[in-house]
């Protein structure tokens, strides 16, 4: 005849009949909820998430400015940037409305624009004059030294091409060169080679 043994119904599955209590909760259940229908929950303290937040903020406040700085187009950058951005807009004007558009080039003055007043309400920049402390150091137009004149100017032509066009700028301590490729009227820019 075999001897029924009853079941303690205290006790879980897994655990030994003589494991001793600790608090409320057995020794051996580390990491394990004492509630065996909810799992272990982990959870960062309101402190830590606090101090976080504060790492973050100390280190968003010491970049910002760099951050800034560095968007930022002033001097030699903004200048080369508003050379290349009136010659692409004038490239586009062109090969969009299937019509010759010049860009005049103005050494006295700094200043330079696309003809045409479509690319006004294009949002591209069609006009600008160089910042102060940068002058042109040279304009060639297909070869011609224009740097001396009252204004050059240079055609981009419906099918993509362009006039030759060869621009050095300088301030106190940069030269850039930017050059016009005339069989694709896409322009580049480079250091100057002394």
């Amino acid at each position: 005849m075999k001897t029924m043994t009853a079941r303690n119904p205290f006790r879980r599955r897994g655990e030994t009949p003589g494991e001793p209590l600790v608090g409320n909760v057995r020794a051996g259940s580390r990491g394990r909820s004492p509630h065996p229908s909810k799992g272990f929950l982990r959870a960062f303290t309101l402190i830590e998430i606090m101090i976080v937040v504060a790492i973050i903020g100390l280190l968003a406040a010491m970049g910002v400015p760099s951050i800034i700085k560095a968007l930022q187009k002033e001097g030699m950058r903004k200048a080369v940037s508003d050379v290349m951005e009136v010659c692409q807009t004038a490239r586009a004007n062109a090969i969009f409305r299937n019509t010759t558009v010049t860009v005049t080039f103005n050494p006295s003055s700094k200043s330079f624009a696309a003809d045409g007043g479509a690319a006004a309400h294009s949002g591209l920049v069609h006009s600008s004059t160089l910042p102060d402390g940068v002058e042109f150091a040279m304009l060639d137009i297909n070869q011609q030294d224009f740097g001396a004149t009252d204004g050059g100017k240079v055609r981009f032509f419906p099918n993509g091409t362009s006039d030759e066009l060869t621009i050095v700028l300088h301030d106190r301590e940069r030269w850039r060169k930017i050059t016009l490729e005339f069989s694709t009227g896409l322009a580049s820019v480079s250091d100057v080679d002394k």
